[in-house]
């Protein structure tokens, strides 16, 4: 996994002034030559998850694949009464800092899960940044919290359960964690064995660190408190996404059986709905990158060298 790949580890932030939450050392690996392309994971999940689309991405494209700030092998800063240092505003500052120490000021980026989420962000914060970007199977943030019914509420109850007050979902979690992680992995998708072995192993390293778990309930408790502020004031201030951006969803997922077409839901986010694109990933449900490789390896590849 990545045997091609340089790991790097830089931290990012400013070095004078400021919250110590806002300074983070993020974990890395890159490789391949060609047009810069970032590829950012979603929880439980770490870089790993990314190393077959990168491998084969990295065979024309400089491949940049990260942990975010408070997963697999990255910084995890002390918490914030407001949660800002676990934002995904912070996230997406974290990685356009990244890019730019490693010599890209502008470059294409890949989320999935909470990684899509950031990239969002960073399509509203740092549109200079951001040449093009994909979207997996995600819907908005805020969306999501506005149309949760049973359905979604009973797929996503993690959401719910991750925004208590700290330590209450720490110590339920703390009870098994990594049988909760092999439920996570397998439960959202068609099952643990769809992830390779590899990439398990460095999950369940990170979920076993109770620094690591508390981070990861963090970026959840910012997702439904100043994530939604963050939004609310881009929305207010009619920042949309302006770069070209592919959504995918998993055809057997919770985002491909919500009610309305995420296509549709993308479309009202971006300046000009001709801007977004995609389809849905046969096969596959939240994991598509596990679950359908060569699938979404393709449908990726199709859309960066457009």
């Amino acid at each position: 996994m990545y045997d091609d790949f340089t790991p790097f580890d830089l931290t990012v932030g400013p070095a004078d002034g400021g919250h110590p939450t806002d300074r983070v050392r993020i974990h890395g690996v890159h490789g391949g030559e060609g047009p810069p392309v970032l590829l950012l994971h979603g929880f439980p999940q770490t870089h790993a998850m990314w190393a077959p689309v990168a491998e084969d991405l990295a065979r024309d494209h400089t491949v940049v694949v990260t942990d975010l700030r408070g997963y697999g092998a990255s910084g995890r800063p002390e918490p914030r009464d407001d949660h800002a240092g676990y934002s995904f505003r912070a996230m997406a500052a974290d990685q356009v800092e990244v890019m730019e120490r490693l010599g890209y000021d502008r470059f294409a980026v890949l989320g999935h899960d909470r990684g899509a989420r950031v990239t969002h962000r960073m399509l509203l914060d740092h549109p200079a940044r951001v040449e093009r970007a994909a979207l997996l199977d995600i819907l908005p943030t805020g969306y999501v919290y506005d149309h949760t019914d049973r359905r979604l509420a009973t797929a996503y109850y993690h959401w719910f359960l991750f925004i208590q007050p700290a330590d209450l979902p720490e110590r339920l979690l703390s009870g098994d964690p990594i049988g909760y992680l092999h439920t996570a992995l397998g439960g959202w998708g068609s099952g643990l064995d769809a992830h390779p072995v590899e990439a398990v192993a460095d999950y369940e390293r990170a979920f076993a660190d109770p620094a690591a778990r508390h981070a990861m309930m963090e970026d959840y408790r910012a997702g439904a408190s100043i994530d939604l502020e963050h939004d609310a004031a881009s929305a207010a201030g009619g920042i949309r996404i302006s770069a070209p951006t592919l959504v995918l969803w998993g055809e057997q997922g919770v985002v491909g059986g919500n009610a309305e077409s995420p296509l549709e839901v993308w479309r009202r986010e971006a300046a000009d709905p001709g801007l977004v694109e995609g389809e849905p990933v046969a096969g596959a449900g939240h994991f598509l990158v596990d679950e359908q490789p060569a699938v979404t390896t393709a449908s990726l590849r199709r859309f960066l060298n457009r």
